[in-house]
Order: C-alpha cells, then sequence, then structure tokens
C-alpha cells in the first residue's frame, strides 16, 4: 500500500490562510485595518488632483469646445494723454488790467489776464486778488463799476461863492432908425417917364420910429455885462466828467489770501468766445433788470436774494425756466425773470461753443438787493 502525497492548488491554499486568519480575532483586525489604509490611500491618490486642482491639463480638459478666453487691454495704456480740459470757471474780468495769457488756469473771461493786486501778499498763490468784502458770499468780480455812460458834473466848491455887489456898468442907448422911404419926381413933359429918387441912410439898428442915440452901437448890452464877476480870491471850479469802470455793480467777497504780483487788480483767466458771449449777456441782463426795478420802482428789503436757473440753447434763445427760488416778493422775483427773458434772443453761439456745450446749457443768475 502506497500513499501519494498531492500538493495543495494556490488558490486553495490562499483561501484556507484567509481563513485561518478571519478565524482568529487578532489577525482578522489587523488584516481589516490594513485593507482600509490602502483603500484609502487609493481613493486619495484618485481623487486628488480634482480637488486641489493642481493639473491644468485636467482643467484644460474640462472646457467645453466653444468655450473661449476674452482679453481686453485699457485704452489709455497705450493712447497718449489727452489735452487739458478747457477752463471750466467764469469770471468777470478787470477793463483796465493789461492782457496777459496766464500758464495754467480753470477760469476763463472776456480777455485773457495774469493775476495781480496793487499791494502785493507775501508768498501769495492764489488764482484771484485779495479783496475787501462780505464773507458770506461767493462771487466771480473783483471790481465794482457802472454800466451808463459817464455824466457831466460840477466839483462842489469848500465853500458857498457869492459874487460881488458892486454895480455893473452898462454901454449907452445906441441910435435906432426906421427903414428908409423914397421920393417921387413927376415932369412937365407928357412925352417923358417919372422917377423915383431914394437915398438909404446907413441903418445900423433898424426901427418903426427914430430914436436918439450913440451911433454904431450894438443892440444888445455889452456882453461883460451879461458875465458875473469873479472873486479873485475864489476861482470857480473847473467842469470835470466823472468817468466809472465800465463793468458791473458788484459785490465783493472777502478773501484775504491773494498773490505777490503787483499791479491793477486782475485773475488769471483766459479769453474765450464763450467767455466774451457770457460778459455781454450778463452786461445786457444787469442793465435791463436794472431798468425795471427803476421804471416800476420796485425796492425789496436790502439783503434779499433770487436764483433763477434757466437753460440757454445754441440759438441764443431761453429755452426754458427751470426753477425760481425767491427770498423777495413776486414782484422782485418777476424783475430778474424779465431782465433774463426780455432781451432774448442773445446772439447764436459760434462753433467752438456749441462743439464744447452742445445745444443747450443750464445756467443759474442770482441777483442781489442792495
Amino acid at each position: 500500500m502506497s500513499q501519494t502525497l498531492a500538493t495543495p492548488p494556490p488558490a486553495g491554499s490562499l483561501r484556507a490562510f484567509v481563513l485561518r486568519a478571519w478565524e482568529d480575532p487578532d489577525t482578522r483586525s489587523s488584516s481589516i485595518g490594513i485593507a482600509g489604509v490602502v483603500l484609502i490611500h487609493l481613493l486619495l491618490w484618485l481623487i486628488a488632483p480634482h480637488l486641489l486642482r493642481i493639473d491644468p491639463s485636467a482643467a484644460i480638459g474640462r472646457l467645453a469646445p466653444d468655450q473661449q478666453f476674452n482679453i481686453e487691454i485699457a485704452p489709455d495704456v497705450f493712447e497718449t494723454p489727452a489735452e487739458a480740459p478747457p477752463p471750466s470757471r467764469f469770471v468777470e474780468t478787470n477793463p483796465d488790467a493789461p492782457v496777459n495769457e496766464p500758464d495754467r488756469t480753470h477760469n476763463f473771461g472776456a480777455q485773457s489776464q495774469q493775476v495781480a493786486q496793487e499791494i502785493p501778499t507775501p508768498d501769495g498763490r492764489s488764482d484771484r486778488p485779495a479783496t475787501e468784502g462780505e464773507k458770506d458770499i461767493e462771487t466771480n468780480q473783483i471790481v465794482s463799476g457802472r454800466l451808463t455812460d459817464p455824466l457831466e458834473q460840477m466839483e462842489a466848491s469848500a465853500a458857498q461863492f457869492t459874487p460881488p455887489s458892486e454895480a455893473v456898468a452898462s454901454a449907452p442907448p445906441a441910435e435906432q432908425n426906421p427903414l428908409p422911404g423914397f421920393e417921387k419926381t413927376e415932369g412937365d413933359n407928357a412925352q417923358t417917364y417919372g422917377s423915383n429918387v431914394a437915398k438909404i441912410p446907413r441903418v445900423t439898428n433898424p426901427a418903426a420910429e427914430h430914436v436918439e442915440g450913440a451911433k454904431d452901437q450894438p443892440a444888445m448890452p455889452l456882453a461883460g455885462a451879461m458875465q458875473p464877476m469873479i472873486d479873485p480870491l475864489r476861482p470857480r471850479p473847473r467842469p470835470q466828467i466823472t468817468r466809472q469802470k465800465q463793468v458791473r455793480p458788484a459785490i465783493l467777497a472777502d478773501n484775504k489770501f491773494g498773490t505777490s504780483n503787483i499791479g491793477v487788480n486782475a485773475w488769471d483767466a483766459r479769453w474765450s468766445n464763450y467767455g466774451s458771449y457770457l460778459q455781454r449777456m450778463i452786461d445786457t441782463i444787469q442793465i435791463q433788470w436794472e431798468r425795471i426795478l427803476t421804471e416800476s420802482r420796485t425796492y425789496p428789503p436790502p439783503g434779499s436774494m433770487v436764483t433763477v436757473k434757466f437753460v440757454l440753447n445754441s440759438e441764443g434763445r431761453i429755452a426754458r425756466i427751470v426753477e425760481v427760488d425767491s427770498q423777495a416778493s413776486d414782484s422782485a422775483a418777476q424783475a430778474c425773470v424779465s431782465g433774463i427773458t426780455d432781451r432774448a434772443p442773445y446772439g447764436a453761439w459760434t462753433d467752438d461753443m456749441i462743439a464744447l456745450l452742445g445745444e443747450e446749457q443750464e445756467m443759474t443768475f442770482t441777483f442781489h438787493y442792495r
């Protein structure tokens, strides 16, 4: 009798090993721990690229076929910088200041001026001169005057003149003769003509009847008799013409900080068609407003103020009145509105004004009653 030992197959050996290990509690727990660790590491290796996004190729692979990138570059990166914007603040210039274009300014007006003042401000850097006025008001004027024509006035003397009481010598009466007549002469012969003979005397002062008097005397008294005598100690004052600046009456603002430039009061301002147009328009409205007040005898309380906001179009017409804010009476507010509308249109805008302002421009005028 012989016995043959057969080698078990590998699958059966592995199965037997697993069964024996599973039956042992210690071996079974260790096997489960090792299997869990291996499974967790396997899962982390598979899903880590998706969670951490460390694989660029995986991200690109997820893009849809029709998705694109749009890249925009700011235009001011490569373009040359634009020119400085035009001046934006209108000021009323001084007509007595010389024309001098400033270096840099945000002001524009009816003529180019460089800031100056009669008494310099040490280390002054302002674009306007120092002025004395009201503290609670903002104005665009630096000089005050009148828009009316100059009036001839006599300078008042220090003491009242009393003419001397001496009698003034008069001229003797002049001889006066009537107009000349004529003499008629007739002859005895019927075949001849008669004649009129007249002698024309020298008549200095014709009259209806003859008056005795000095010959060759003027009919009027001596010229010296009509003139008052002049007191040599009190001569008559010389006639003078009072001249005022041809600018609007101004309410000056209180500005202590000015400029170190010496000269007549002036702004830093540049001339423009718009500035010249506005100056003519403002002067016209000022004259019309004062005329309305004079004719209507409207005198609101001092300190009253009326603000009118309106729209002016490119034809120089008042398109509409936007708002009227009044601290005065209704008649005073209406005088301000009429001062703006009565003299319209103010003239068509130039091409550069239209390019700068468009077809319409909203404006705000403030009227102060003092």
